[in-house]
C-alpha cells in the first residue's frame, strides 16, 4: 500500500508551504510547569491516555481511568499515575524502562478542550505515594511518576467536530462485535465466545481494583 502514493510530504519546508505557521499565541501557550489551570484540569479528569515508545521507536498508547483526580499532582513539575489491575502486558512499563519519554492527554467529560502534558517517566513503589492512591481498600502495586517538561491546553475543534459529548450524535454500537468475539477471532482461541465472555464479565466485576 505504501508504494501507491505519489505525492508524499518529506520535509518540514514542504509542510509549512501548505500548512503555514502557527500563530504566536499557539506557540507561546506551552509552559514548562503545571500551573493552577493545569492542576484544576487534572483534578477534574477521570480519563487520560499515556503514549510511550521503546528503544526502537515501537509505540503504544494506553488508556487510564479512575474517579476524577486519580492522577495526583505532587508539585509544579511532578505528577503520579496509579497502576490499577489490568492485563499484565505492561506495555507502558516496558517502554519506560527502555525510553522514559511519555506524552499524556487528559479529558474531562463535557469539556471540549483537552490538556496535553509531556515529560520523563519512572516506575516507583514508594509506599507513602501508593497509600495516597488507595481505592476500595486496594493499593496499586506501582505508580508512574512523570517529571513534567511541557504542558498546554489543546483547543476544542476536534471535540466539536466529533460531537463526542453529544449523546444524540453517538453512533449505534449494536453491530460492533463483543470483546469476546474479537478475542476468539484474533487469538484463534479454542474456547467459545460464550466461555470467553464469562471470563471477561468476571474480570469486569471483580478485578477493577
Amino acid at each position: 500500500m505504501q508504494n501507491t502514493f505519489s505525492d508524499v510530504v518529506t520535509t518540514e519546508e514542504q509542510l509549512r508551504e501548505i500548512l503555514g505557521h502557527p500563530a504566536p499565541l499557539t506557540v507561546a501557550k506551552a509552559i514548562p510547569t503545571l500551573d493552577e489551570h493545569c492542576r484544576a484540569f487534572i483534578a477534574k479528569s477521570p480519563f487520560m491516555l499515556i503514549a510511550s515508545a521503546d528503544a526502537n521507536g515501537n509505540m503504544d498508547v494506553s488508556p487510564k481511568g479512575d474517579p476524577s483526580g486519580f492522577v495526583q499532582v505532587l508539585d509544579d513539575n511532578t505528577l503520579a499515575i496509579p497502576d490499577r489491575l489490568g492485563n499484565r502486558r505492561a506495555d507502558t512499563f516496558k517502554n519506560i524502562l527502555q525510553n522514559p519519554k511519555v506524552a499524556l492527554l487528559f479529558l474531562v467529560p463535557g469539556k471540549q478542550e483537552t490538556l496535553r502534558v509531556s515529560g520523563t517517566a519512572m516506575i516507583v513503589r514508594d509506599e507513602w505515594l501508593r497509600e495516597r492512591m488507595v481505592v476500595q481498600g486496594k493499593m496499586p502495586n506501582f505508580a508512574i511518576v512523570v517529571n513534567v517538561e511541557e504542558a498546554f491546553i489543546h483547543c476544542a475543534k476536534c471535540v466539536i467536530r466529533s460531537k463526542m459529548w453529544d449523546a444524540t450524535q453517538w453512533p449505534e454500537t449494536d453491530d460492533l462485535a463483543s470483546i469476546a468475539r474479537v478475542l476468539v477471532d484474533h487469538t484463534r482461541a479454542t474456547d467459545t465466545v460464550e466461555q470467553i465472555q464469562v471470563v471477561v464479565d468476571e474480570s469486569y466485576r471483580n478485578r477493577l481494583y
